[in-house]
């Protein structure tokens, strides 16, 4: 299993957050919930990292791969942040077309109809994946290193949170979407949430019994 090191000063994480305090358009909720989704993976990527060892032994493969598959979800993770804020960005500049005369205002509202629908697929997209990094801690969680285990419960709130707050900013871009298949589509995809919020709920219960038996 290799060990991934990302150079990350203390300083990008507090610039995220003055970014996202200021009267910007973006980063905003969805960049959020990729955040939130990058969170959990790393987290899930750190147990596995911890379970390893002679004592261990008997879980490597399965541990291997929960650490593979998050890493992988922490890359996703922040490429959907940058896409989110790309998104969003084509949003405000479609609704800054001009509408003088009835083949911009045609124009422009195609272009915001696109826009929307970009802008609800990425959070969609962190949808699908928090609930494939859920799955990893749910996999991991019988196996783990006991030491570390809260940091399961604290993977599972990540997703959860990055579900819900993804579900929102998919649901905000619907009334721009003129295209019905493009909407159903969009709700079918966001309509797993609940159940995976639910999951995300058990997760956390079980590491708090086992925390405190």
């Amino acid at each position: 299993m290799t060990t991934m090191h990302t150079a990350l000063p203390i300083d990008s994480v507090g610039g995220f957050l003055d970014a996202l305090a200021a009267k910007v358009p973006a980063p905003g909720g969805g960049a959020t919930a990729a955040l939130h989704l990058g969170q959990a993976a790393a987290l899930v990527s750190m147990v596995a990292r911890y379970t390893t060892g002679a004592r261990y032994a008997e879980h490597q493969t399965l541990v291997e791969t929960v650490c593979e598959r998050a890493d992988a979800a922490r890359s996703l993770a922040l490429r959907l942040m940058q896409d989110d804020m790309a998104a969003f960005s084509a949003v405000i500049a479609a609704y800054q077309l001009p509408k003088s005369t009835e083949p911009e205002t045609n124009s422009r509202s195609a272009a915001i109809a696109a826009a929307a629908a970009r802008a609800a697929a990425v959070p969609a997209d962190v949808v699908n994946a928090s609930a494939a990094v859920l799955d990893l801690a749910e996999d991991l969680f019988p196996v783990a290193n006991r030491n570390v285990i809260s940091d399961i419960a604290a993977a599972a709130d990540a997703a959860r949170a990055a579900a819900t707050t993804a579900r929102v900013n998919v649901e905000i871009n619907l009334p721009s979407i003129v295209d019905p298949a493009t909407r159903e589509s969009l709700l079918t995809r966001i309509s797993v949430v609940d159940t995976l919020a639910g999951r995300a709920d058990t997760l956390t219960n079980h590491v708090r019994k086992l925390l405190t038996t």
